[in-house]
């Protein structure tokens, strides 16, 4: 199966940029990356890229302190960073090796964990699709038209997401005391969610939590928005500020979705085809590309600079943290505090 998904990957990856390149002659896209100002791109992208590591921890801290134990900020960029060289060959893995850090870094169960890194991918796109819609509402064009049916979706996916979590388990015996049958377990397994670990955290979580997840991280996307508004010019592109505000989101949500190698080729065509009214196709081939690259490449070193430390805590996590004891409810702590086992 892995096998058969990395082949899945590189083909889509080859496909892509085979039909970019069908449409951009290459000596084109070399003379876009001659002709940058280097100095003025890194100088916004790196810091982008710092900034975002930054937040993403303090995001990550906050969460886990809602749900599961009283960490610290510093105890969790280990962690953080270290999903980062993992999810730069499989954005899925990075997920998976960052709450099993956690899971053994708390003594709590991985899929608890699990369901807590998952109510943060989602919250991001809630985040992504928040400042999308803000942007596709000041734009008069068939492109910003065609996206307004994204908002009303992601809210639908989010209120079944929220109302499913809450759903109240059916009976495990049929009427008149008799055994479920099979098609009655079926139902109680599908139906029944609310002892899922993997969905622990979407059903502690209030409304209000959502809400609070999604303007936390309202500051990663408006940083990332003006140093890439910055870096786009060391391109020569001037971009207007509104038509970033309304199509970086959706390209960072495409950039999201783990169909390529190392995400490349899916953000590229995002770039060109959303913001190609703007700018010649090669420029934004050479800024997409570069911008990638170096957002990866400096986020997989300062995971490969946090490796040791974190592979150490994971060997030996419960020599240098508690161990906790959660308790269950709906209060307003959304999934109650978490208090030191004696």
């Amino acid at each position: 199966m892995k096998r058969l998904h990395r082949a899945a990957a590189l083909a889509a990856t080859a496909a892509i940029f085979f039909l970019l390149f069908r449409r951009i002659p290459f000596p084109r896209l070399l003379t876009a990356l001659q002709r940058a100002d280097y100095a003025t791109f890194l100088a916004a992208m790196i810091p982008n890229t710092l900034f975002y590591f930054l937040w993403d921890t303090l995001v990550l801290t906050v969460a886990v302190r809602w749900f599961h134990a009283p960490v610290t900020y510093f105890e969790l960029l280990p962690a953080r960073a270290a999903s980062y060289v993992v999810g730069f060959f499989n954005t899925n893995a990075g997920r998976g090796t960052l709450a099993l850090h956690l899971a053994r870094r708390l003594g709590s169960p991985f899929l608890q964990l699990g369901s807590t890194v998952l109510f943060l991918v989602l919250s991001e796109y809630l985040h992504l699709v928040a400042w999308a819609t803000i942007g596709i509402l000041q734009i008069r064009s068939d492109v910003a038209r065609e996206l307004l049916w994204g908002p009303p979706l992601v809210a639908a996916v989010w209120l079944a997401v929220f109302t499913y979590s809450r759903l109240t388990p059916i009976p495990r015996v049929e009427p008149h005391g008799r055994p479920a049958g099979v098609a009655g377990r079926l139902a109680q397994a599908l139906l029944a969610p609310r002892g899922w670990a993997l969905l622990r955290t979407f059903r502690l979580a209030p409304a209000r939590r959502y809400v609070e997840i999604v303007l936390l991280r309202a500051p990663m996307f408006f940083v990332s928005l003006c140093l890439h508004y910055a870096a786009a010019r060391a391109f020569g592109l001037s971009i207007p500020l509104v038509a970033l505000v309304a199509f970086l989101p959706v390209v960072f949500m495409i950039a999201a979705l783990p169909l390529t190698v190392a995400r490349l080729g899916t953000t590229q065509a995002a770039w060109v085809f959303f913001f190609g009214s703007y700018a010649d196709a090669p420029t934004l081939l050479a800024f997409s590309l570069a911008a990638h690259l170096t957002f990866v490449a400096t986020r997989a070193l300062l995971g490969v600079a946090f490796l040791p430390r974190a592979y150490a805590e994971l060997v030996a996590p419960r020599l240098r943290a508690p161990r906790f004891r959660l308790r269950q409810g709906y209060g307003g702590q959304a999934g109650g505090q978490a208090e030191p086992r004696a």
